[in-house]
């Protein structure tokens, strides 16, 4: 115990000072412990900081910590050992604390992956509560009397408040951060959720306002997602933390098309929308303590994550930069390119979304459950797809394609796959070979995301959030025309197939266009 204290000043002191105080004690040693003969003090100054011999020093600071280690390493003829001082959890030995040090950094799951986990998480919740109302408006329908016109009204009641949010809520993207706003989103829109039952059974002109403001709501969603998905992930990783986000978005279409039906049937109307209101709610008290605009306000995420993340981007935004004009964006191809993939996305999407239920249940005369089951399964196939999309489009960027190549691959994927599905759709006589073209035609069209929604991000870096706006605008004029249309279609042709021949061309002649106008280099 006596010689406790000198060796540990000793060991917080300079390197310098401890070899000079040392000296003595090294030259009149015959033989260390460690077997070899005593080095005289010019000889230790020449070997020190080689590889075999000398003293280095090593400090390792734990951030998240509340705690320090200071490693002291003596090298010699190739043996190393070790002494750890400072203070460890359980008051262990140096091993201890070297082995927990070890397998903290093995278990450790980078930190911009958890903010991915928890976007795609919200992104399953923001569909979840669209296919909510899907799934409730059959039942609405056979007790209210709507006709097949009235109900294309109401499911696209939804897009009449998304229209006017998505340039808005990009602009406020650009401006606060995409932790604010999908924040205000998700509560105002769960908020938005518990009250429909309520409108629905009050009138449906309360219906229709409360399904407007929903969709005002969830007009963040999407410019929130990729906006802050671009400032936590490096280029090269990006399309895949998108695909993990848009797996859930397109996961939260099965999970609403298979719980609302058996919550109708058990708790009323009320159930579903009570249930995913109230899930909103505790995602968002997670949300506000854990997650950052950008990964360097952030109090979890460790110094070289921060370095992986800003080394893998070529541009970074500024903060407050100035929006480009309407004219400009409109002036350039690029930003025509992505508005037409958009609109054509959308309409086919919404088509698929708003008409599942009753396409089962109108052409086979399948039951409200056996409908949901059938729509289901494309939906959860999705979700896998959107996945292998990102990591594919990643792995075409890693192997040296350019940008531009690869976007106008994905898309093109996106778009042509999708159309011949639905060519195809109008030839099933089955609801199984009908669910296996569904799923064909939304497996391929994930693939998109790969191309139009990350292109956004390549265009325009910073100011991302409020073009997103724009296109998606465009995008939402035509889900309400195609939600809308369909619904009259069917009640003057008693058919869905004239809608569906008509959507696989429009796929086939945007992809065209893509191909002719997009890039993956920056516009603005």
């Amino acid at each position: 115990m006596a010689a406790a204290t000198p060796i540990k000043s000793q060991l917080h002191s300079d390197p310098s000072s401890r070899l000079l105080k040392t000296q003595s004690s090294l030259t009149s040693t015959k033989k260390t412990q460690l077997g070899f003969e005593p080095k005289k003090w010019d000889q230790l100054v020449i070997g020190f900081g080689k590889n075999k011999g000398g003293w280095r020093r090593r400090t390792e600071e734990v951030q998240r910590g509340r705690r320090r280690r200071v490693a002291v390493t003596c090298t010699a003829e190739g043996i190393e050992r070790g002494m750890l001082m400072g203070k460890n959890r359980g008051g262990g030995g140096g091993g201890g604390g070297a082995r927990e040090v070890a397998a903290e950094e093995i278990v450790s799951v980078p930190e911009r992956f958890k903010v991915a986990a928890l976007v795609a998480c919200v992104m399953c919740l923001c569909n979840a509560d669209r296919v909510v109302m899907s799934v409730a408006i059959v039942p609405l329908a056979a007790k209210n009397g709507w006709s097949s016109s009235f109900l294309g009204v109401v499911q696209s009641s939804f897009l009449w408040g998304y229209i006017f949010s998505s340039v808005i809520g990009g602009a406020l993207v650009d401006r606060y951060g995409g932790k604010r706003v999908m924040a205000w989103g998700v509560a105002m829109w769960s908020l938005a959720t518990l009250l429909t039952p309520w409108a629905a059974n009050h009138s449906t002109t309360s219906l229709l306002a409360v399904r407007a403001f929903f969709g005002l709501s969830e007009g963040v969603a999407l410019p929130s997602m990729s906006t802050l998905l671009s400032r936590w992930f490096p280029s090269h990783e990006r399309a895949s933390a998108v695909g993990i986000s848009m797996a859930g978005f397109h996961l939260g279409n099965v999970v609403g098309l298979l719980l609302t039906p058996v919550m109708l049937s058990t708790m009323g109307l009320s159930g579903p929308f009570i249930l995913f209101s109230s899930i909103g709610l505790l995602w968002l008290t997670i949300w506000a303590y854990t997650v950052t605009n950008d990964p360097s306000e952030s109090r979890y995420i460790s110094n070289s994550e921060i370095r992986l993340i800003q080394a893998g981007k070529s541009d970074s935004p500024k903060k407050g930069g100035k929006l480009p004009s309407m004219r400009l964006l409109f002036s350039k191809f690029p930003t025509w390119a992505i508005i037409c993939a958009n609109i054509t996305n959308n309409w086919g999407y919404f088509v698929l979304l708003s008409w599942m239920p009753v396409y089962f249940k109108t052409v086979f005369g399948v039951n409200l459950k056996q409908a949901a089951w059938f729509s289901a399964v494309p939906w959860g196939s999705m979700a896998i797809s959107s996945y292998i999309a990102g990591a594919a489009s990643d792995s075409l960027i890693k192997a040296g394609y350019s940008l531009t190549t690869v976007r106008k691959i994905m898309q093109s994927i996106g778009f042509i796959g999708p159309g011949v599905s639905l060519l195809g759709l109008n030839y099933a006589k089955t609801p199984e070979a009908a669910a296996v073209l569904l799923t064909a035609a939304l497996c391929l069209s994930s693939f998109s995301q790969a191309g139009f929604l990350l292109n956004i991000q390549d265009i325009a870096p910073q100011s991302a959030g409020f073009l997103h706006g724009i296109t998606n605008s465009a995008g939402t004029v035509a889900a309400i025309i195609s939600t809308i249309g369909t619904g009259y279609f069917v009640q003057w042709l008693g058919s869905f197939q004239a809608f569906l021949t008509v959507t696989a061309g429009l796929y086939f002649a945007t992809t065209i266009f893509w191909n002719l106008f997009a890039t993956g280099e920056r516009v603005f």
